[in-house]
């Protein structure tokens, strides 16, 4: 047997890549994760050796200076940084997301003044869907957008936003006055630059503060204010206003995708540490691996690992083949997810006390994992989904 998550029928290229990001991820980021996290550190460092690689550009079609890579190639990327470090995945994850929904639905004008810039890392992207006291209702979102001549006025609050505070792209998804009778036909995407930084950023937009989190630090998460910010009418994605939802919801599709890989990059390298440690432990004269209790842990890790790879991995061709890959995303970030977090706990009761020590790397992992539990959508929602295209499918 070979090693666990590999994923067969790949091109030449997409293996070079592979092993490029694994190597940079063993040399560059697993070495570096443990300080700069407990540090809080944003790690420009490996930022500037990814934005060196193409990491950047990996998605954005050749035409527009990226890579023209598959989501797949993304998602298999995505999963070896998260097994070195899972902030240094989430720096690129919002990025990708707004740059594949303007590659989707942004004008050509949009498309020509964006990508090539994204594509080196000079523009970095975010995504702001979420609010306060909105959970994943999102058709309820208050931020409102109030037409003023031939723009808009935007007031309101945004919440987690990854990458809040380092990015200078935000898509915005805000409620405008369509008229329409459904509440998520009265949403459009805005596309916000900005500079990099705190504060009032730009006149009418105020990044306050970097939020303090369990785990996923390094990586800057924070609130955006609106207060009176004038956007102009080609600032809307596609130029169509009430379109914002159906393009948040493709682009989320691409997030859930990303969070299965990040789930699954944890919990190979949750996996990776058991398995070598309870090499090295001895209890009652053998090792700890030769104890049948010890054996059998490793061996559902091991299965769950290969079990969330799959999933990712059919999800991400589905949504490469064109086809429609809601359920196929909603299941594969469930089970990934979920069995990341049983991988984790798993690898850290193999640690022992040492897996409550911040001088082991399962410590972290133990903070990292619950994150994806709720990223891009909790279970209960992808379950939600699941089952109405469940029911779709199988309608009597």
């Amino acid at each position: 047997m070979t090693r666990l998550a590999q994923t067969h029928g790949l091109t030449e290229f997409q293996t070079e890549i592979l092993a490029t990001v694994r190597a940079f991820v063993d040399k560059e980021v697993i070495p570096n994760a443990q300080e700069l996290e407990h540090s809080d550190t944003y790690p420009q460092a490996i930022v500037d050796q990814m934005k060196d690689m193409g990491l950047f550009g990996l998605m954005i079609p050749e035409e527009y200076g990226g890579l023209g890579e598959s989501l797949l190639t993304y998602a298999l990327c995505v999963e070896e940084l998260a097994r070195g470090w899972m902030s240094v995945s989430g720096v690129i994850n919002t990025h990708f997301i707004v740059a594949y929904m303007i590659r989707q639905h942004g004008t050509q004008a949009q498309k020509d003044h964006y990508l090539p810039r994204m594509a080196t890392g000079e523009v970095r992207g975010a995504f702001s869907m979420s609010e306060p006291e909105l959970g994943s209702d999102v058709a309820a979102i208050r931020t409102k957008g109030t037409r003023a001549g031939d723009g808009y006025v935007i007031n309101g609050q945004k919440m987690w936003l990854t990458n809040g505070a380092s990015s200078t792209l935000v898509a915005a998804l805000v409620r405008t006055d369509e008229g329409a009778s459904r509440p998520h036909q009265n949403l459009t995407t805005f596309l916000i630059e900005k500079p990099a930084g705190f504060g009032e950023v730009v006149p009418g937009i105020t990044i306050p503060r970097k939020l303090d989190k369990m785990g996923y630090k390094g990586i800057d998460t924070t609130e955006l204010f609106f207060d009176d910010y004038q956007a102009s009418a080609d600032q809307i994605l596609g130029g169509t206003p009430g379109r914002g939802f159906a393009q948040m919801m493709d682009g989320v599709e691409v997030g859930r995708v990303n969070v299965s890989a990040r789930a699954c990059g944890v919990a190979i390298r949750a996996f990776e540490l058991a398995v070598k440690y309870a090499q090295q432990r001895h209890t009652f004269g053998k090792a700890i691996a030769e104890h049948q209790a010890i054996a059998f842990s490793l061996a559902e890790m091991a299965t769950k690992v290969e079990a969330a790879h799959l999933m990712m991995v059919n999800a991400a061709r589905l949504k490469d083949s064109g086809e429609r890959n809601d359920v196929a995303a909603g299941m594969s970030k469930y089970l990934a997810s979920e069995y990341c977090s049983e991988v984790t706990q798993a690898s850290f009761r193999i640690h022992g006390g040492y897996g409550y020590s911040k001088e082991y790397e399962i410590e972290r992992l133990m903070r990292e994992a619950p994150f994806l539990l709720i990223g891009e959508g909790t279970s209960e929602i992808q379950k939600t989904i699941i089952s109405k295209g469940l029911l779709r499918t199988y309608k009597l």
